[in-house]
């Protein structure tokens, strides 16, 4: 199949994709309308929003389950000082730790939740036991750019202000090329970044060259 863990180098955030497996889900059921949906149909792979509620610590938390269950997954991974026995140490850990996107189908997760208590979906507000679901092109686009950043910077919703929405881009060339979304720029600083989301879930500043990017 397409996709392994793609891994950065050390010292820099790094994401986890991992290896999905039969050839069932090589069709992929894509909604039309919003990013955030519910489920279509039980055969078709999509991109399920669960929750991890295994400790922050945890040995074995969701991603590293299903990554032994040869089922992808998406969480991006930031370095976090830890205490392990009393000593401080540098880990990476997800982002949003009960926060897990993971790519299969609604038959096959259904069998791991029923399974693993710690492992739950998530469900839209107002409709009975609906698990939401991304877009896949969503997804893609969103990981496409953080895999292609040396160093991605991870938002929660709530932190993403009107402010960072102030100037529209478009990038033209380059690796984004046809990205289209918000510029964030630091006082003091040189690098331009580029504002990409799953809209109510999580958000990412990525850096651009000044080169392509095209005010709208």
């Amino acid at each position: 199949m397409l996709y392994n863990k793609l891994h950065q180098r050390a010292g820099l955030n790094q994401f986890v994709l991992i290896k999905k497996m039969d050839a069932m889900c090589e069709s992929v059921g894509v909604p039309a309308v919003k990013s955030v949906t519910a489920v279509s149909g039980d055969d078709a792979c999509q991109w399920f929003v669960m929750r991890d509620l295994t400790r922050p610590n945890a040995k074995l938390p969701a991603y590293k389950l299903l990554d032994g269950l040869n089922i992808r997954t998406f969480t991006p991974m930031v370095w976090k000082l830890m205490l392990n026995h009393g000593k401080r140490e540098r880990r990476q850990m997800p982002f949003i730790h009960d926060l897990l996107f993971v790519y299969a189908s609604r038959s096959e997760l259904d069998s791991v939740v029923e399974t693993t208590p710690m492992l739950q979906y998530r469900y839209l507000r107002g409709g009975y036991k609906m698990p939401m679901t991304v877009r896949a092109a969503d997804m893609q686009r969103f990981i496409h750019a953080v895999g292609l950043s040396s160093s991605p910077q991870y938002y929660r919703p709530d932190e993403v202000t009107p402010a960072m929405r102030n100037r529209r881009i478009r990038i033209i060339g380059g690796n984004l090329d046809g990205y289209e979304g918000s510029l964030i720029t630091t006082r003091g600083s040189k690098v331009k970044r580029l504002l990409v989301e799953i809209p109510m879930l999580l958000a990412a500043t990525v850096e651009v060259e000044t080169e392509f990017i095209q005010l709208l």
